[in-house]
């Protein structure tokens, strides 16, 4: 697909206002993400990327697919809408979907995992061009570690933050083991990496598709909202609705 960037430090705030009305039109005629970066935003700066997991770099919500095999799928799956477009606390939904988990046997982790996990589209080509400009990649995830421990080694990823699921013979057992990974969580866990990398804040683009990525967003240099709901659409700097992850290549103006 098309993607169109233009330098926000180059565009007037009215000449950027007036523009939105063009750049729509475009998006929908072309279906082609148009974007406008940042004033003071350098592409050619950027050290690292950090990415939300589910529906970011992977193409499901794990709680729901996990909640499939508890035959609460239904029930999962509206909280976790609601969480994400920013209308409920996301530590309590997290707290209430994990709640409806209990007793089911922790095998249907490992069958999310190998039968329904997927990439999205372009994952792997953004992951191989950021590894080449030595670009860290961060995943960060109000999800869980059993999926980013086996993300991390299978695709080289640099670091990682999630939830942890509570087990116990077998079983889980309805609970979150610690603190709750929300949006603080990952706006500091951004921060910290910054200062152990030795890079600012600035150089950092944020993605993700959720009310909780928001924070994250608003710390780094840049925010793309990827095929995101409608308040990270609003609040992002920038969109990815037609490109696949691909698209940030293009956007960070990367070989």
């Amino acid at each position: 697909m098309l993607e169109l960037i233009l330098q926000g430090g180059k565009l007037s705030t009215s000449q950027v206002s007036d523009l939105e009305a063009q750049f729509d039109s475009t998006r929908e005629k072309y279906s082609c993400d148009v974007n406008v970066l940042p004033s003071g935003f350098d592409p050619k700066q950027v050290k690292m990327v950090i990415s939300d997991m589910d529906s970011t770099l992977i193409s499901i919500e794990c709680v729901d697919e996990i909640a499939d095999y508890a035959n609460v799928k239904d029930k999962v799956s509206e909280i976790t809408e609601q969480a994400m477009r920013g209308e409920l606390d996301f530590a309590q939904s997290l707290t209430a979907r994990v709640k409806l988990l209990a007793g089911l046997d922790e095998s249907a982790l490992q069958k999310v995992y190998d039968d329904r996990l997927t990439l999205n589209p372009g994952a792997e080509e953004m992951l191989t061009a950021l590894k080449a400009n030595d670009i860290k990649f961060t995943l960060v995830s109000g999800g869980f570690t059993f999926f980013t421990d086996r993300l991390k080694p299978r695709l080289g990823i640099d670091y990682t933050l999630a939830n942890t699921l509570e087990r116990k013979d077998g079983k889980l057992t309805g609970a979150v083991v610690g603190d709750i990974v929300g949006a603080e969580a990952k706006a500091e866990f951004l921060l910290a990496r910054c200062d152990e990398l030795g890079i600012s804040p600035s150089q950092v683009l944020a993605i993700g598709d959720g009310a909780n990525d928001l924070k994250m967003m608003s710390v780094a240099g840049v925010g793309v909202a990827y095929y995101a709901k409608p308040k990270v659409q609003l609040e992002a700097d920038c969109a990815l609705n037609h490109t696949g992850l691909d698209g940030l290549i293009g956007l960070l103006g990367l070989d």
